[in-house]
């Protein structure tokens, strides 16, 4: 169960990159099936056999697992998607607002850049005078 909720969680990051309710829906979608599914159509395919009851028994402890399992993660992933989504607000909110922000290297070279050309002004206005 757990490798199943990892791959689907690693796909879902990369197929829905900026949709994190999408990411959150498709982990527990993707790896919970339920009893109310599973017991109807073992006992459809197994009509008359008399072991449908053993057939049954994975299915069984799978779910109690999907439960306590989901329920331990629900948490974590809420606060996931809210984190996201306001990462993904902002991130938005700041390229409308003045456009792309540079980045810090980007930023430390304009601030050297316009010291050397302060310093050069200031030199140009000291000999010019």
């Amino acid at each position: 169960l757990s490798f199943v909720m990892v791959l689907a969680w690693t796909l879902l990051r990369i197929l829905f990159r900026n949709e994190p309710k999408l990411q959150a829906m498709g982990l527990f979608g993707c790896t919970h099936k339920t009893v109310a599914m599973g017991v109807p159509l073992i006992n459809a395919i197994y009509e008359d056999n008399p072991m449908v009851g053993l057939y049954t028994l994975p299915l069984l402890i799978w779910h109690p697992m999907q439960l306590v399992l989901g329920t331990a993660m629900a948490p974590r992933v809420a606060a996931y998607v809210k984190r996201r989504e306001t990462e993904l607000t902002n991130q938005q909110q700041g390229e409308v607002e003045d456009g792309p922000r540079p980045d810090e290297n980007t930023q430390l070279l304009m601030e050297q850049l316009m010291e050397l050309d302060a310093a050069a002004n200031g030199n140009a206005t000291e000999n010019g005078s």
